[in-house]
């Protein structure tokens, strides 16, 4: 199946100007812990996290009121295309350890597909299984 049946189209996007406290708000109203960030045109510019948010800026004592995202994004993102299948996906997933990605199209984002889009299609309960235990492996077992 390819990945432009089981994304999620109508994605709200940031802009690299927006503050923290923005994005933090924008994640709690809609649910999520992932914002795109995008210029001019849907120009996929990198993607801001809840993560990002907490552990990159509010840690280090940054006040979320008057910080840019474009600080504390993470501007280097693995994307997938709407012609990919959710095999490919999932690969991507595992070998990256992220649960969401960006779907672009001449660089510009149509649309994200997350994990659990790909676990509710039953033909790919094995594959979202394997993207999930890969993520799931800690970045340094020398701390478990």
């Amino acid at each position: 199946m390819k990945i432009r049946e089981l994304m999620t189209k109508d994605v709200q996007t940031l802009k690299t100007e927006h503050t923290l406290q923005e994005a933090a708000q924008m994640m709690a109203d809609l649910d999520v812990g992932i914002v795109p960030v995008a210029n001019q045109g849907d120009h996929l510019q990198g993607v801001i996290t809840d993560r990002d948010i907490v552990v990159r800026a509010v840690a280090k004592g940054m006040d979320i009121n008057t910080t840019k995202i474009n600080d504390f994004m993470s501007p280097a993102v693995v994307t997938v295309t709407g012609e990919q299948t959710a095999q490919e996906a999932a690969k991507l997933m595992a070998q990256n350890q992220v649960r969401r990605l960006p779907v672009v199209e001449d660089g510009r984002l149509i649309g994200i597909i997350a994990i659990g889009d790909l676990a509710v299609v039953g033909i790919h309960e094995n594959e979202a299984g394997f993207a999930l235990s890969e993520i799931s492996e800690p970045a340094r077992p020398d701390l478990h």
